[in-house]
């Protein structure tokens, strides 16, 4: 089987209560969004809700970061694409980018370091060798693809220049 560079596997409308009141989606939504869209990227390696409900192991989000870049407005369509960023024996590192239907141009992005995590023991867990087999395909679809510009980004204000 193929496998997209980078993955489409969530769209959605933005829906009115997603609306603030500067009228233009509000930042939770955002990482609703987002979120709805890694529980999809999830599903497709084989550690989604199936996965977590037959073995008591998940993926946990330990670190996130978001940009916002363009306005999406009541009813608009978006779509998000997720590239696999790496991976090792617990951890996975992953990018989403969050387009409006029918605009090449980010409206958001965000970046994620996910941990699997055995959930009887509430702790750090290894992947199993089929879910790392899938991850590496996917790891080698995603080889060619940009790094892009806002992985590893830092918040800080720069301090002022001397006069």
């Amino acid at each position: 089987m193929a496998i997209a560079a980078p993955l489409a596997l969530y769209e959605t409308e933005v829906r009115p209560e997603w609306v603030d009141y500067n009228d233009h989606m509000n930042v939770a939504y955002y990482v609703l969004a987002f979120d709805l869209a890694t529980d999809a990227f999830f599903d497709f390696v084989g550690v989604g809700e199936d996965y977590a409900g037959r073995t008591d192991r998940a993926m946990f989000a330990v670190e996130a970061h978001l940009t916002y870049q363009r306005e999406l407005r009541s009813g608009a369509t978006l779509r998000i694409a997720t590239q696999l960023l790496g991976f090792d024996a617990k951890r996975l590192h992953f990018f989403h980018q969050m387009f409006k239907a029918g605009d090449g141009r980010p409206a958001a992005t965000s970046e994620w370091l996910a941990l699997h995590i055995d959930r009887a023991a509430r702790r750090s867990a290894p992947l199993p060798q089929d879910i790392a087999a899938r991850l590496a395909a996917v790891r080698e679809a995603h080889a060619g693809l940009p790094i892009p510009p806002e992985v590893g980004r830092l918040i800080a204000l720069k301090p002022p220049r001397a006069s």
